[in-house]
C-alpha cells in the first residue's frame, strides 16, 4: 500500500510540474497580450504622429492671423450663414496641396523650378514679384497682429518693440536653427491652433444652428459678402502654402540624405505616395477645423450679441471677453502670437524658395547662412520690410483682408501650372494626377477665378 502510495504521489508531481507551467505560461501570454492591447492605440497614434510633416505645418500655417481675422469678421458679419464653407474649402485645399507634394517628392524640386524648368520664365518673374508682394504684407499685417495680441494680456508692452522682437526672433529661428530642429518646432506649435477649438467650445454655441448652417450652405449675394468670400478663399488657397509644400517634402528628402542636384524623376515608393497623401489631407482637415470654429465663435458671440464689425483679431478677442470670458479671451491672444510664429517663417520662407529657384541660387533651410546667402537675404529683406511697415501708417485690417484677396487673385495664375504639371505624364510619371484630381484642380481653378473677379469688382 506504501508503495502504491508513493507511486501515486510520485504521477501527481509529475504530472503538476508541466500543468502549472501551463498555467503560468497562459497567464503570461494573456498578461502580454493585455499589455499589448492597451499599448496599441499609443503606437497607433505614434506612427501616425510620424508620418505627419509638411502637410500639417502647411495647413497650420494658413490660419495666420490674416485667416483669423478674416474668419472672425465672417463670424461676427454674417453669423453662422457661411460655416458651410469649412467643408466646402477643405477637398479643394487638400487636393491641390497633395498634387504641390507630389510635385516636389517626384521631380526632387520645388514648385518655382518645376515652372521655370518647364515654362517661359517670364511667367515664373511675375508670379514670384506678385508672391514678394502679397507675402511681404502679410508678413507686416501678422506681426502687427502678433503685438497686438501680446497688448491684450500685457497692455503696458510696447508696440515698436514687440514687432521688432518677434520679427528678429523669427529670423534667428529660420536661420541658424538646423533644418530638423526645425521642422519639429513648426510641427509642435501647430498644437497652438487648438486654442481656438477651446474657445468655441467655451462659448456656449448653439449647437442646432451651427449644424444647420453646417450642412446647408446659404448666401446673400451682397457686395460685402462676395468680398469676404474671395478674402476667404485666398487666406485658405493661398499661393504661398503652395511653394512652401512642394519645398518642403524637398527638404524631408535633403534630411533623408538624398542629393540635392538631382535628376527630374526619382525613383518613388507608392507607401511614401500614401504617407503624402495622410499627411496633407491631415494638415488641410486641421486648418479648416479650426477655420471653422473661429467662425463658430464669432458667430455665436459676438453676432448673437449685435457686434458685427470686427476688424482685428485682437478686437474679435476683446469683444468676445464680456460674453464668453477671460479663458476666450486669453486663448483667442495666445492663439495670434502662435500662428503668427508659425505662419511668418513660412511666409518669408515660401517666398525665398520662389525667388532662389526662380534665379538659380542655393536654396534650402538645410543649408548654413554661408552657404546660401541669397536664399536668407530673400527672407531677411521680406520681414525687415514687414518690420517697417507697421512703421508708416499701415492698417492692419486693410493689410491683413486685401492681402488675403491679393492671393485670391494670384492663387488661379499659380494653380494652372500646378494642374498641367501634375497631370503631365513626362514630368509626373505614374505618379500624375487621376481624372478626378484633375477635374476638381480645373474646378479649383474657376472658382478662384471667379471669386477673383468679383473681389476687383466690388472695389470699383
Amino acid at each position: 500500500m506504501e508503495n502504491n502510495h508513493q507511486k501515486e504521489s510520485a504521477l501527481e508531481k509529475l504530472f503538476e510540474t508541466p500543468a502549472k507551467l501551463l498555467e503560468e505560461g497562459v497567464e503570461f501570454v494573456q498578461k502580454e497580450e493585455r499589455a499589448l492591447i492597451s499599448k496599441k492605440p499609443f503606437k497607433l497614434a505614434e506612427e501616425y504622429w510620424n508620418t505627419l510633416g509638411p502637410g500639417l505645418t502647411t495647413g497650420a500655417a494658413d490660419d495666420d492671423p490674416s485667416g483669423i481675422a478674416t474668419y472672425s469678421q465672417t463670424g461676427a458679419q454674417y453669423g453662422p450663414q457661411l460655416l458651410w464653407l469649412a467643408w466646402f474649402t477643405f477637398p479643394l485645399m487638400a487636393i491641390v496641396q497633395e498634387m504641390c507634394a507630389r510635385i516636389g517628392v517626384v521631380t526632387g524640386h520645388g514648385l518655382a523650378a518645376n515652372i521655370r524648368h518647364n515654362y517661359p520664365r517670364w511667367t515664373l518673374y511675375v508670379i514670384t514679384s506678385l508672391l514678394f508682394i502679397a507675402n511681404t504684407f502679410n508678413i507686416g499685417a501678422d506681426l502687427g497682429a502678433m503685438a497686438q495680441g501680446v497688448q491684450l494680456v500685457a497692455p503696458g508692452a510696447s508696440f515698436a518693440l514687440l514687432v521688432i522682437g518677434f520679427g528678429l526672433l523669427c529670423l534667428l529661428l529660420q536661420i541658424f536653427t538646423t533644418y530638423a530642429r526645425y521642422a519639429k518646432y513648426l510641427k509642435y506649435l501647430a498644437f497652438v491652433l487648438f486654442a481656438y477649438v477651446f474657445s468655441a467650445l467655451m462659448s456656449h454655441l448653439d449647437w442646432h444652428s451651427v449644424l444647420a448652417h453646417t450642412i446647408v450652405p446659404t448666401l446673400t449675394f451682397s457686395r460685402d459678402q462676395i468680398f469676404l468670400i474671395c478674402a476667404i478663399l485666398g487666406t485658405t488657397i493661398s499661393p504661398y502654402l503652395f511653394f512652401w509644400q512642394t519645398s518642403q517634402e524637398v527638404e524631408e528628402q535633403n534630411l533623408q540624405g538624398k542629393e540635392d542636384d538631382r535628376e527630374w524623376h526619382q525613383q518613388v515608393q507608392k507607401k511614401e505616395i500614401r504617407h503624402i497623401r495622410s499627411d496633407v489631407w491631415s494638415g488641410m482637415f486641421f486648418s479648416n477645423m479650426v477655420m471653422f470654429f473661429i467662425i463658430a465663435a464669432c458667430a455665436g458671440v459676438l453676432f448673437t450679441h449685435g457686434i458685427t464689425n470686427i476688424t482685428t483679431a485682437a478686437q474679435a478677442a476683446q469683444a468676445l471677453r464680456p460674453f464668453a470670458g477671460d479663458a476666450t479671451y486669453f486663448l483667442f491672444a495666445i492663439g495670434i502670437i502662435g500662428t503668427g510664429m508659425l505662419a511668418i517663417p513660412v511666409l518669408a520662407g515660401s517666398t525665398s524658395y520662389a525667388i532662389s529657384e526662380s534665379f538659380g541660387f542655393k536654396h534650402g533651410l538645410y543649408r548654413k547662412l554661408k552657404e546660401a546667402y541669397s536664399f536668407y537675404g530673400v527672407i531677411i529683406v521680406s520681414v525687415v520690410i514687414g518690420i517697417l511697415l507697421n512703421f508708416v501708417g499701415l492698417d492692419p485690417i486693410k493689410a491683413l483682408i486685401y492681402s488675403a484677396v491679393a492671393n485670391g487673385i494670384i492663387a488661379p495664375i499659380v494653380l494652372v501650372f500646378i494642374v498641367k504639371m501634375s497631370s503631365n505624364a513626362t514630368v509626373m510619371g505614374e505618379y500624375k494626377n487621376t481624372k478626378t484630381a484633375t477635374f476638381f484642380g480645373w474646378l479649383t481653378i474657376g472658382l478662384m477665378t471667379l471669386a477673383g473677379l468679383a473681389a476687383i469688382i466690388t472695389l470699383l
